[in-house]
């Protein structure tokens, strides 16, 4: 049975000490929003962990193009994430220190209760230094030393939050 879900946007605030990075981006269509929820209809929370990722598209509900969709164990409800591609953003930087909207999820029948950064980020150094692909920031933190610089690069005392926005 598809229950009529209203919209609501929630945006994935993120925050980060950084050291001679000028720019942290998840900027590849493949990269993955590792994300669990809980069902807005009964409060069932997932265990386990669910991704979305731009370049996965699941066709839903008269045409509608999700990124994620799925049937709740307890209450049964069809429930969709789409990533709102215009959204994401690269932490800089400038923003260090302080939480800023790196992606914003139109959720229908669910809500994002934890999130797990992953092992696709970018990380672009100071003084057009070097750029590092596919970072793991899965530990809370990532460490490299950067020979164009001559200095070490790290990303550390990563934090989140979620916030429903209008």
């Amino acid at each position: 049975k598809i229950y009529q879900t209203k919209m609501v946007k929630i945006a994935l605030k993120f925050k980060a000490s950084l050291e001679n990075i000028q720019e942290l981006n998840s900027r590849d269509e493949n990269f993955r929003w590792y994300l669990k929820f809980s069902c807005s209809g009964c409060s069932e929370e997932s265990d386990k962990w669910n991704y979305l990722s731009l370049n996965e598209v699941v066709d839903h509900n008269h045409g509608a193009v999700n990124h994620f969709v799925c049937k709740c164990k307890s209450c049964k409800r069809v429930n969709t994430v789409t990533i709102i591609e215009d959204s994401l953003k690269a932490y800089t930087a400038e923003d260090e220190g302080t939480f800023k909207t790196i992606a914003v999820f139109d959720c229908r029948g669910l809500n994002p209760i934890d999130f797990k950064p992953g092992e696709e980020w970018v990380v672009k150094t100071i003084d057009n230094g070097t750029e590092f692909e596919k970072v793991d920031l899965n530990e809370g933190s990532w460490s490299e030393y950067c020979e164009i610089i001559k200095q070490p690069v790290c990303v550390e005392d990563i934090e989140h939050r979620f916030e429903k926005i209008k």
